[in-house]
């Protein structure tokens, strides 16, 4: 009989920022049977993450041993895939990162998890030069910019308000107003500001260098016939030298704080402004439900607005969606590891209690069969608002890939130095119309 394994369950949390060195627990030495050691990027899911290595690991007797990548999730999967007890499972965010780690990328093509992806998302998989499917993904979510029913109806019943329904924001040019109202009259209205704080820290800045300008890139990229499922070689900047420019100076300007200040605000600032009423909007996804449930603002005051650019046809767009998150196995790891990484990922998406928490705690829309029934589905007011934008005909805006995180840094250097009044956009407009295809170049020919 094997020796069934003691239960060891780590979650770590904190990056050691200042060293780049992620804080160490337990051991990770591997049995006959290999262990599992998953890197997880999704800090927000962390306690959910540990909770369904637990679950597995007392079900099977396979150590599971669960970490965060802390707010610098690059430099700690750097760092972690040195060591010798290196992670087995680890999460890739697009293309770029794929092409950067892919001398330890397994082939998933014989895997029963990659099996489990609905036909539709089988071809979403990342992939490795010879075509073989490294990187699966495992999450479908939407995005926009969430608003408070309660803040906004008080809006809408003002003597001075233009806009009286919420059915009236569709476009940049409604939207607009209505933010700078509520940020003229934020005294009346209760609130510090229309926006919550843009954050431009680390944990915080992947909402402004990916999300927001998704929906500028999107355009073009449609207009130019460019596949969204691979990274553009080249961008031209069609909506990134006007649209993109106004979408974040209403971020800036009808916002908590002062424009300067955001280079120090953090998600959880965010979050918190919004989820005590302090800001009627908040850009951001469904997977925020989580940290705003349970507090000032109630399920049945959560709303979700696209993000709109002013583009022509914009009346009809619907939400962002975005796949950034994909499972990828170490093909360092020893045969036995490898091997039990795969069975524990099949466990996620097969496994009734294992599905339930994935979609109940984390409000993740999975692309695997096992998800299709409605006991499967994701119940929040944000994603019921993104279902709702579908039911209604509204297009969806997919998001588009990044080239590199090098790409990614620079615009975030940009969007810093703007926001502080210590650059201009046409530094943005440089990274997007130079650095991009620079990146592109690099990684991609």
């Amino acid at each position: 009989m094997k020796k069934k394994l003691r239960a060891v369950v780590c979650a770590i949390s904190t990056l050691a920022l200042s060293t780049g060195i992620l804080s160490a627990c337990g051991n990770s030495a591997s049995g006959s049977e290999g262990s599992v050691y998953y890197l997880n990027r999704k800090v927000e899911d962390l306690d959910t993450w540990v909770e369904l290595g637990k679950m597995y690991q007392d079900q099977t007797g396979v150590q599971v041993k669960v970490t965060s990548g802390g707010t610098d999730y690059d430099a700690t999967l750097h760092s972690e895939l040195a060591k010798k007890n290196a992670p087995t499972i680890y999460t890739l965010d697009g293309p770029g990162m794929q092409t950067t780690w892919e001398k330890y990328e397994a082939d998933l093509s014989d895997t029963d998890v990659y099996n489990q992806l609905t036909d539709n998302y089988k071809g979403n998989a990342l992939q490795n030069k010879e075509g073989k499917p490294v990187g699966i993904p495992f999450a479908v979510e939407s995005y926009g910019i969430i608003y408070n029913k309660a803040i906004l109806q008080k809006y809408f019943d003002a003597s001075w308000s233009s806009i009286k329904s919420v059915d009236d924001i569709n476009s940049y040019t409604s939207l607009r107003t209505v933010a700078d109202e509520i940020q003229a009259h934020k005294a009346d209205l209760g609130v510090k500001g229309a926006f919550s704080s843009a954050g431009l820290d680390a944990s915080s800045v992947w909402r402004y260098y990916f999300h927001m300008p998704a929906t500028s890139l999107s355009y073009e990229m449609t207009e130019r016939n460019l596949p969204m499922s691979k990274v553009a070689p080249s961008i031209k900047g069609t909506y990134i030298k006007e649209n993109l420019k106004n979408l974040f100076d209403m971020y800036l300007t009808d916002s908590t704080v002062s424009a300067k200040t955001v280079t120090g605000k953090t998600i959880d600032d965010s979050v918190a402004e919004f989820a005590t009423g302090q800001a009627a909007f908040f850009q951001n996804g469904v997977w925020a439900y989580s940290q705003i449930k349970g507090q000032s603002v109630a399920d049945k005051d959560l709303g979700v607005l696209p993000i709109y650019i002013g583009a022509k046809g914009e009346e009809n767009q619907g939400l962002n969606q975005v796949m950034s998150n994909y499972w990828a196995i170490n093909s360092k790891a020893s045969s036995a590891s490898q091997k039990a990484s795969e069975k524990f990922l099949n466990w996620l998406v097969t496994n009734k209690e294992a599905k339930k928490l994935i979609v109940d705690k984390m409000g993740m829309d999975a692309p695997f069969k096992g998800f299709d029934g409605e006991d499967y589905q994701v119940n929040n007011p944000l994603a019921n608002a993104n279902r709702e934008y579908q039911k209604a005909g509204k297009k969806n805006v997919q998001t588009p890939f990044t080239p590199s995180h090098k790409f990614e840094e620079e615009l975030t250097s940009d969007l810093v130095n703007y926001a502080q009044g210590t650059g201009d956009w046409n530094a943005v407009i440089n990274t997007y119309t130079n650095t991009w295809a620079k990146e592109y170049k690099a990684n991609y020919e």
